[in-house]
């Protein structure tokens, strides 16, 4: 399931699936979130200390760009679609890595940008040609198309810098251990904001867990 075309004709995720990127700060919510086609790279450890975060978020957003200018300006099978934010997918093959600070090097993310379903391994290969003639990002071969299913979600709002979820996420869980709810998915982090133009005390951060009931 991909988003529908607006009356203007293009493609938005945050407008068309508003419901997804618009949780309460205060309570949270469940939601059905559908298969996307997901534009995605992987890596390990802390993001604040991994030296690849940086370098791969500018390879997977300039790979979405070339893509979207791409489509946009394409003779046949146009599409016009806004580039929807970035999500960091975070999980270990030891959950209780996360609570150990000396275990943050166990820490696996994945980076990820919902993509239109018309676009595929073949034009996924044109996009990295072209932005290698121009930029030649680091790690840019590494980046590849996957869908993802994250269905029954539990999910809320956090307003504040990243090093400060800590409170929302406990939230966020008690929430779901009281209605039931079991882990069934890879925490997700929704980054709405961009920290060089947002106040950190005002940046927007969706946490998102998928559930199954227990």
């Amino acid at each position: 399931m991909s988003p529908i075309k607006t009356a203007k004709g293009k493609l938005d995720f945050k407008k068309d699936y508003k419901k997804l990127y618009t949780p309460s700060a205060k309570q949270p919510s469940l939601v059905d979130v559908p298969a996307f086609n997901y534009l995605m790279i992987d890596g390990r450890g802390h993001p604040a200390k991994a030296a690849d975060f940086q370098k791969k978020i500018e390879a997977l957003f300039g790979l979405a760009y070339t893509l979207k200018f791409t489509f946009k300006l394409a003779e046949k099978n146009r599409l016009d679609f806004a580039v929807a934010p970035l999500s960091g997918l975070y999980w270990a093959d030891d959950p209780s890595c996360f609570q150990n600070e000396k275990r943050q090097d166990e820490w696996r993310w994945t980076l990820a940008i919902p993509m239109p379903k018309q676009i595929g391994a073949a034009a996924l290969k044109k996009a990295k040609a072209a932005l290698r003639e121009k930029k030649n990002p680091d790690f840019l071969d590494l980046a590849y198309l996957k869908m993802l299913k994250e269905g029954i979600s539990a999910q809320i709002m956090h307003i504040g810098p990243y090093d400060k979820e800590r409170p929302t996420i406990e939230k966020l869980h008690a929430y779901m251990a009281e209605n039931g709810y079991a882990f069934n998915g890879a925490h997700n982090e929704i980054y709405l904001s961009d920290p060089r133009r947002t106040a950190p005390a005002k940046m927007k951060t969706i946490i998102r867990q998928p559930v199954r009931k227990k």
